[in-house]
């Protein structure tokens, strides 16, 4: 008996669990992913998007190019909802799409509407988690190059990824510096961690002193520790009282779950599973990256959260297809590890390569160190990552 396997989300988690699972299983599964994007992604270069070295055509690849050799059902739109009890997953128009098994990998919704005046869409901000908020934000990054003024770049509370903001503050500056025109544009960070390089997780090593002292040498202003009431045209209330002017403001929103699975979670809408990623209650259901739930390593003043970086979301996905295999076959899955991380940051001429191990304290190991050769390997990480995808070749590291 075809065993049904469905996965939800057609990014770093989604195709590499659709591409494993099928890798592992052959003809025994019929393999569906369901996404409201027809095209892969490549997230980490968004940055680059948004300062005009990449175009969307140099970072995306479609879809059904990807999972149509490899006999993998592709569904373009958005579930609806999961009817868990009933193991059945509702797709554009009400249609019902069956399940043994779930995998759900649907990233975060951005939540704007939680802060008033957020947003690209409804507000006075921009945002660079999504190509087309990518490009918008390029767009009003040129117009600021022909008008300069104020810059304010950072995350407000409950965001769970903080890496681009830091990225593209350095990015920004450096491309500033070149135009020789850095000097009319100020740069504000402003941010709901409680210290710069906090990132969610507690700090990563020397995180802390290593982020400040860069921004004091590339004189970028930090505001640390802070939550947004309001954005009104040009101008960010922070609920101190405070107000900071902006030409430009890229502020990361809150993260929740999408809407089709944030029953199935926590009062913010993310999946609580195991050390093999399966639902805590639903034993046919499996969570990966942005979409599962970890707990923050602390309490925060104002609250963050704790970010899935592509490196664990790929982790993640082939431990839960393991596991299915073993559901499956009888066939025991690997031993789950804990969650390590690696990234690399980009700083415009170089970059910062960083390392831990768990990703949450306290840590057996944590490096991070600026060196020229981490911009280079994130330059060539794009390259390879993006082949491999485009061959579905899941199995490679």
């Amino acid at each position: 008996m075809t065993t049904r396997i469905v996965v939800l989300g057609g990014s770093f988690g989604g195709l590499t669990a659709a591409l494993e699972l099928k890798r592992l299983l052959g003809g025994g599964a019929d393999v569906t992913l369901v996404s409201d994007d027809d095209r892969f992604v490549f997230l980490p270069s968004l940055p680059w998007l948004i300062i005009g070295r990449r175009k969307p055509g140099d970072i995306t690849l479609r879809v059904k190019d990807i999972l149509g050799p490899k006999g993998i059902n592709f569904i373009h739109g958005a579930a609806l909802e999961v009817n868990a009890e009933a193991s059945k997953v509702i797709i554009p128009d009400r249609r019902e799409l069956p399940y043994d098994f779930l995998v759900v990998s649907t990233g975060p919704r951005l939540s704007f509407d939680e802060v008033p005046g957020l947003g690209p869409e409804k507000g006075h901000t921009d945002c660079a988690f999504t190509l087309e908020h990518a490009v918008k934000t390029g767009q009003a990054w040129r117009k600021l190059l022909e008008t300069p003024g104020p810059v304010v770049l950072g995350s407000s509370q409950l965001v769970s990824c903080f890496g681009p903001s830091y990225e593209l503050a350095f990015e920004m500056d450096a491309e500033l510096r070149r135009l020789k025109m850095r000097h009319k544009v100020p740069i504000i960070y402003l941010t709901s961690e409680p210290y710069l390089g906090h990132m969610g997780v507690g700090g990563l090593g020397l995180s802390k002193r290593f982020i400040e002292d860069e921004f004091a040498e590339r004189d970028i202003k930090p505001v640390v520790n802070q939550a947004i009431a309001e954005v009104a045209p040009g101008e960010i209330r922070l609920k101190d009282g405070a107000r900071i002017p902006f030409k430009l403001a890229m502020i990361a929103p809150p993260f929740k779950g999408v809407p089709a699975v944030a029953p199935l979670g926590n009062p913010r809408g993310f999946i609580p599973v195991d050390k093999n990623y399966r639902h805590v209650k639903y034993r046919n259901i499996f969570a990966v990256g942005v979409a599962m739930a970890i707990a923050p390593p602390e309490a925060t003043p104002v609250p963050t959260g704790v970010p899935k970086t592509g490196f664990m979301t790929l982790k993640m996905a082939k431990a839960a297809a393991a596991a299915i295999r073993a559901d499956i076959t009888g066939i025991a899955p690997p031993v789950a590890g804990e969650l390590g991380v690696v990234c690399l940051m980009d700083m415009g001429g170089t970059a910062a390569y960083m390392r831990a191990y768990p990703v949450l304290p306290p840590r057996q190991s944590s490096y991070m160190k600026k060196t020229v050769l981490a911009k280079w390997l994130k330059l060539g990480f794009e390259k390879y990552f993006l082949w491999k995808m485009k061959r579905g070749l899941s199995v490679l590291p």
